[in-house]
């Protein structure tokens, strides 16, 4: 649907589609997502969207992409609690982008291999620092695994149920995935 809006530069017509696709994908997903849906989410037409992408396959990665850059450029911290913090903080900021990643993606085959490389660069920082820490073993592995996973799916569960405050949040995810993290040591 058009609006008679002024034209939009390609760029900002393109970011303009990029955060209404990812606004939809977060709703329901890339498979239930429909490119109509996307279209109205960003007040165009189905031709302007096949103008700045080729199928709703490459909007879908173009929105991960933009995820994981953005993730990274806000939480391109030391691992720890500061991370964690960061973390919550971009997911408070970017909800949709957050879930698109981390709660969608991995369920699609063709786009889980993005979301999953996040995750296992996730963990091999995690496994670094425990290993600095305690040493490298198959209890150090499972445990960065662990608190990672704990991680995504609090800050995912957090966002859907719109509780507690950001700070409070972030206050209790750090309180476990340090828990998870510090028990390796007392194993």
């Amino acid at each position: 649907m058009t609006t008679g809006k002024p034209r939009l530069p390609r760029a900002q017509r393109r970011e303009q589609i990029l955060a209404a696709a990812t606004k939809a994908f977060s709703r329901n997903g890339f498979a239930a997502t429909s490119l109509d849906e996307i279209a109205t989410e960003a007040e165009v037409s189905r031709m302007i969207l096949y103008r700045h992408f080729e199928s709703k396959g490459d909007l879908f990665r173009a929105a991960l992409d933009r995820a994981l850059d953005r993730m990274t450029a806000a939480t391109d911290v030391e691992v720890g609690a500061r991370s964690v913090r960061e973390l919550v903080r971009w997911a408070a900021a970017e909800p949709e982008e957050f879930l698109v990643l981390f709660s969608w993606a991995e369920r699609e085959p063709e786009h889980a291999e993005r979301a999953l490389r996040a995750r296992e660069a996730m963990e091999s920082e995690v496994l670094e620092r425990i290993a600095r820490e305690v040493g490298d073993g198959p209890s150090s592995r499972w445990a960065a695994r662990l608190a990672v996973a704990t991680c995504l799916e609090a800050i995912v569960l957090w966002l859907r149920e719109s509780a507690p405050e950001p700070d409070v949040a972030i206050t209790r995810i750090t309180t476990i995935v340090t828990s998870i993290v510090d028990s390796v040591g007392r194993s």
